[in-house]
């Protein structure tokens, strides 16, 4: 038997209604998809997520200055689990629904949730994509960047610019009291542009008090409106941009690593946005 769907809905904060809580209404009584109060956060989370999100900054500033060909995957995910713990913050990943390391390290076919390995060793050429979120006093961001290790050919460093391009534009189209569709058609416009296309299968997400939260932000053209933005959310935008075809495989032996289904190398680049009366705001780098 499957559980009845009951539609979430907009509860005000309080009895009085502020000109904020009427607006969320109106859209709501249109029949949009409009974000839970709890969706919305406070001034004291929000800096909270600031917090979470300049010491996952920090992390992918010291792989940065670290990442090498001759290195290994395993040896990532020690530098992020002493750089996190050392700074007072958890790593997200580690043992996050049986994930069994701190880090995902997705080198080039793989397209994420790749775990680090001892086995697993960085050539020339490669381009891996490190993602890491970190939990600081119950906080949770998240953010991604791609390296691309030594000398590579022009078709992948086309591939890591273009998919960093489909995270900037996605930001761009971003825009209180729009709604999260855009996001995702605008990515896919710019993508489809340049000859690559966009993993359907995964998703940004609101961040913040939960590792996952709503909304759901798709990177593709859905055709949906999706949910409502509205100042004092937390999501990320996260494009996994392939050089082939979009679709995609999880590898049977560990049940994690996602690769493109011809595999051919993929791209991703990742941050945690606040939204503001002003547009999206940067919470990691």
């Amino acid at each position: 038997m499957q559980k009845r769907k009951i539609k979430k809905r907009y509860i005000p904060a309080s009895e009085t209604l502020t000109e904020f809580d009427l607006r969320v209404l109106d859209f709501q009584n249109q029949g949009f998809l409009v974000p839970t109060r709890q969706l919305i956060k406070t001034p004291e989370q929000i800096e909270g997520i600031r917090r979470s999100g300049k010491i996952n900054t920090g992390v992918l500033d010291l792989i940065a200055q670290e990442i090498r060909a001759g290195m290994s995957t395993a040896e990532i995910d020690r530098l992020v689990y002493d750089y996190t713990t050392d700074h007072g913050a958890i790593p997200a990943p580690l043992n996050y629904e049986g994930f069994p390391k701190s880090v995902c390290t997705s080198i080039n076919e793989v397209v994420c949730h790749g775990i680090p390995s001892e086995d697993e060793i960085l050539e020339e050429g490669d381009i891996i994509n490190v993602d890491v979120s970190t939990i600081l006093d119950g906080y949770y961001s998240d953010a991604s960047r791609m390296f691309v290790i030594g000398k590579t050919d022009p078709d992948r460093e086309r591939l890591v610019r273009v998919a960093k391009e489909c995270l900037e534009i996605g930001a761009e189209a971003a825009k209180p009291w729009h709604f999260v569709g855009e996001i995702g058609k605008a990515i896919a416009r710019h993508a489809h542009k340049n000859g690559f296309s966009v993993v359907r299968d995964l998703c940004g997400h609101g961040v913040g008090l939960e590792f996952h939260e709503e909304p759901e932000v798709e990177h593709y053209d859905t055709r949906h409106k999706g949910m409502l933005l509205v100042p004092g959310m937390v999501f990320t935008i996260e494009p996994m941009i392939n050089m082939g075809t979009w679709e995609v495989f999880v590898d049977e032996e560990d049940g994690w690593t996602v690769v493109s289904e011809d595999e051919l190398p993929s791209a991703q680049w990742e941050h945690t946005f606040l939204m503001t009366e002003d547009g999206v705001e940067v919470l990691t780098y």
